[in-house]
């Protein structure tokens, strides 16, 4: 099954990101989203280039945020679609099927829209706030995952969920005990002191919960 520890990368240019992701390479992730979001889809295309040969050397899944077109160019693992980016389905027919595709996804209602769509795994948040993202959903907290888990489990659903949005090594035990199937953290990781000791705490916790 997928890692259970997701790096979304951070930085103020392409360049940054890319140390990022190979500092994280560095430090145990097996799980890279590129997430370039101010930079022209050719500084893009050049970027995750770069990110799926690194991905290949540390044989880590490689998904690129939003970028769909780009993500069959350079043969991405897969892809992150937002609620406002292309549609899952215009996705799947662009990528095919062996390709993954995961959705954000903010409250119940979006995360059943996104298993309709078919979504391989979903992203839903936040967990609590966050300064990665410029527009904020409402806070979940563990206790909007375990309700929404709740529910879930209620109808058999068994798609992975991510917590995603400030969630810290400590807030792991609280969080696999809601049921769901990981994290995916950025700049706890990004702005770490020590990567590997932090990855490993992450990894440590995460499969600590069965």
């Amino acid at each position: 099954m997928y890692p259970k520890l997701q790096y979304i990368s951070q930085g103020n240019s392409s360049a940054e990101h890319l140390k990022n992701i190979q500092e994280a390479l560095d430090a145990g992730c097996r799980w890279i989203q590129l997430r370039l979001k101010k930079e022209s889809a050719q500084e893009i295309e050049i970027a995750a280039m770069k990110v799926r040969t690194l991905c290949d050397q540390y044989n880590a899944v490689f998904i690129l945020n939003d970028q769909v077109e780009i993500a069959k160019k350079c043969d991405a693992d897969g892809v992150h679609l937002g609620l406002s980016d292309l549609s899952v389905q215009k996705a799947r027919e662009i990528l095919g099927e062996q390709k993954i595709i995961g959705g954000t996804a903010n409250t119940l209602n979006d995360v059943l829209k996104r298993i309709n769509e078919k979504c391989n795994y979903i992203g839903l948040g936040p967990f609590r706030f966050t300064t990665t993202k410029e527009k904020l959903s409402p806070i979940l907290g563990a206790e909007g995952y375990k309700q929404i888990i709740s529910q879930l489990n209620d109808e058999q659903i068994k798609t992975p969920i991510y917590a995603i949005g400030g969630v810290l090594d400590s807030d792991i035990e609280v969080m696999m005990n809601t049921g769901i199937y990981g994290v995916a953290v950025s700049g706890i990781i990004t702005q770490a002191k020590d990567k590997k000791n932090m990855v490993e705490q992450f990894n440590t916790s995460l499969h600590a919960i069965t």
